[in-house]
């Protein structure tokens, strides 16, 4: 199909125009990208040639400049290039400059600067306090109504779609074992998760207030969190996650701009408990997103977790990442936590799926309670759009290699 002549209802047409970065054939110069149906548009030749002050901005090998733009020149440059693949007159001259999907190699997007992973669904938390805490009163913690509770993770481990994760080793020790062992993972998880891409930073000393959420944040993409279920669980007592999770985060190709969700913005589930001023969004226009993930595992979809149920809003997640006085830089990026819905078939991560390997899932390959060499997991989502249409995420996969 000719690049212009998108099919009908494609979550990917000009409602969307989301951000890449992506090479040709043979060549290692990278450049910004916009995708467009089953096509990306070189950004910065676009501009060049449509004469667009932003073509300097756009011709550039990762989108930080971008990023660190600004959000008055976020929405002109997305004007510009929905502009350009809407009007018929431009179709000469943008076509030599829309390149097969399946003919690019797309990179990671954007240099990550920090990276922050959050625990922001009710449902996943109470799943997980069910599972290693059986018999407390509350399955959550004390603090968990009270503020986003999240880790600082490590950024160098980010990698784009596509990438292999290998198994990663570590301590582990069972219950019954007499002392710990060193070995690749047995209990290899996944954790479904949106994160979110900052663009504007801030000063130190300064938080940022929800109300500044989409003057800092550009966009958002899939986030597969993945995590060594027995690594984690004998490290992390008493400082949290390290090993278990620091070895690979796999995020889509594709940035989102938060504008092209504008119709999928929802109000977040009722607040149960009152929240200090910093977090009260009780009078705030509605800052969740209704974005529907699904979870493939070889091809076998095996859940579908509803971002719209997320306890925490990402706006709540800036501020309470901030108000210590924590600087924002261009490139942070800082993940939902893992999506999980009320429903069995809801649920974002196998220790939830499984209920901690007790329960295998039945599928085509065989049952799995965890990931085996081999195995590839694929995250896609779609939003509502404008006029009934669909805005697609790009999807995030990985595959499971042997050390």
């Amino acid at each position: 199909m000719p690049p212009f002549d998108i099919a009908e209802g494609d979550p990917f047409g000009p409602h969307n125009l989301p951000y890449g970065v992506f090479s040709l054939p043979r060549s290692t110069e990278r450049t910004v990208g916009v995708r467009l149906g089953d096509h990306v548009l070189d950004a910065g030749a676009a501009a060049r040639a449509l004469g667009s002050p932003h073509a300097a901005l756009l011709a550039r090998p990762t989108l930080n400049p971008l990023l660190a733009a600004g959000r008055a020149l976020w929405s002109e440059v997305r004007r510009t290039l929905t502009a350009a693949t809407t009007d018929p007159a431009h179709r000469t001259t943008l076509e030599p400059l829309l390149h097969p999907l399946s003919s690019v190699t797309l990179h990671l997007p954007f240099e990550v600067a920090d990276y922050v992973d959050f625990y922001a669904s009710e449902n996943h938390a109470r799943n997980v306090g069910q599972i290693f805490r059986p018999d407390a009163a509350d399955s959550l913690t004390p603090n968990w109504k009270h503020l986003p509770i999240g880790y600082h993770g490590r950024s160098g481990t980010v990698i784009v779609s596509g990438t292999d994760v290998v198994r990663p080793s570590g301590q582990r020790k069972g219950p019954a074992d007499p002392a710990p062992v060193f070995g690749p993972s047995v209990r290899l998880d996944i954790e479904a998760e949106v994160g979110f891409v900052v663009g504007v930073p801030s000063a130190m000393g300064k938080p940022v207030d929800t109300a500044a959420f989409r003057d800092h944040v550009f966009g958002l993409c899939l986030l597969n969190d993945w995590s060594a279920r027995d690594v984690q669980a004998w490290e992390y007592v008493p400082l949290g996650p390290f090993l278990g999770k620091s070895f690979a985060t796999s995020v889509s190709a594709w940035i989102t701009p938060l504008e092209a969700l504008e119709e999928a913005r929802v109000a977040p589930p009722a607040r149960t408990h009152p929240l200090l001023p910093y977090l009260d969004d009780s009078d705030a226009e509605p800052a969740g997103y209704d974005l529907r993930i699904s979870i493939a595992i070889n091809g076998h979809v095996v859940s579908e977790p509803p971002f719209a149920s997320m306890y925490w809003t990402a706006a709540q997640q800036l501020a309470h990442m901030t108000v210590n006085g924590a600087s924002l830089r261009t490139g942070d990026l800082y993940g939902s936590g893992t999506v999980s819905g009320p429903a069995p078939d809801q649920r974002g991560s196998l220790l939830e799926l499984t209920w901690n390997g007790r329960d295998a899932l039945e599928l085509p390959a065989g049952k799995r309670t965890f990931l085996e060499d081999g195995d590839e997991v694929t995250l896609s989502a779609w939003a509502p759009g404008p006029g009934g249409l669909r805005v697609g995420l790009g999807e995030v996969s990985g595959r499971i290699v042997a050390d």
